[in-house]
């Protein structure tokens, strides 16, 4: 298609895609993956490729605003990435630093009261980075509207561990009875991270793995999950909308389903008022299983 009519075209099918959405997450997490393959198919250095991502990244936070979704958690930098060229590792810390001053000053990020906040080992990150999300978050520390989680120097089975090892301490104490450890026990020995759980993640770039991104708080929610093949510096408002279709299916799936077992156990429970109440009641063998097939769809 040319390009005088691609982008009226990609206008329109974004009007239809937005018509078809009857809800939207509350949370998404995003890992924006293939800058360097993007760079390096256009013969660019690798800092380039980053550069147009951040670009894509400001888009998705307006497309995240005029949608009102509440929370967004980005992928910036995994422990993983310390593993990479020294030159290419302190090209990311350069532009992080500049992207967070430059969110925590962008009059958009005021008029959306965008709150900014770290998550992950930032103790291990530079001090130019540590300054700068200082310096978002105190700028931002009173807004609520829309809470923006960027995940540094960020591993999910380091959090998990982590939280682990914190409650079993706990429990050598005295202070926790290893019978009484709930999924609240483990949430509150995470560390402060997202304040609600991931409705849905979106994978850029083709690969088709979460990358231990936020673990508990997505595998938990059993969240929707979107792979697009587009490198991050390429995602447009269209595969935005196509990843919340996806959550949409999943949503309508999921009521569908507890529909059928809110169907399945009326017909069970039917079925025992009206043939095996009396032995229920009377407590005889046939009772016992009518007991028992009521007890069981719960």
């Amino acid at each position: 298609m040319s390009r005088r009519f691609r982008g009226p075209v990609e206008r329109l099918y974004a009007r239809v895609l937005e018509s078809e959405l009857e809800m939207t997450p509350s949370h998404i997490a995003v890992i924006q993956d293939g800058n360097r393959r993007y760079a390096a198919e256009r013969g660019v250095d690798k800092t380039t490729g980053h550069k147009q991502g951040a670009q894509t990244t400001e888009k998705l936070l307006k497309w995240c605003g005029d949608l009102d979704i509440q929370e967004v958690t980005l992928y910036a930098f995994s422990t993983e990435n310390f593993e990479r060229p020294p030159d290419e590792r302190e090209a990311l810390f350069d532009l992080i630093t500049e992207k967070l001053r430059d969110f925590a000053d962008a009059d958009d990020v005021h008029e959306r009261e965008v709150r900014i906040r770290a998550i992950g080992e930032t103790d291990e990150l530079p001090e130019r980075v540590r300054d700068a999300i200082e310096y978002a978050e105190s700028r931002t520390e009173s807004y609520d509207r829309l809470y923006l989680n960027i995940a540094l120097a960020y591993g999910g089975r380091a959090e998990l561990l982590g939280a682990t090892r914190d409650i079993a301490r706990a429990v050598q104490r005295g202070e926790i009875d290893p019978a009484e450890i709930t999924p609240e026990t483990v949430e509150q020995a995470l560390p402060d991270g997202p304040s609600r759980s991931v409705d849905l993640i979106i994978r850029s770039g083709g690969d088709e793995r979460t990358s231990n991104f936020l673990p508990w708080q997505a595998n938990g929610n059993e969240a929707a999950v979107y792979f697009t093949a587009p490198y991050w510096p390429e995602f447009r408002r269209i595969d935005f909308l196509r990843a919340l279709r996806t959550y949409n299916y999943r949503e309508a799936s999921w009521r569908q389903t507890r529909v059928r077992r809110a169907r399945a156990f009326a017909g069970v429970l039917r079925e025992t008022i009206t043939g095996g109440w009396k032995g229920v009641v009377s407590g005889d063998e046939d009772g016992e299983s009518a007991e028992q097939t009521v007890e069981s769809p719960g």
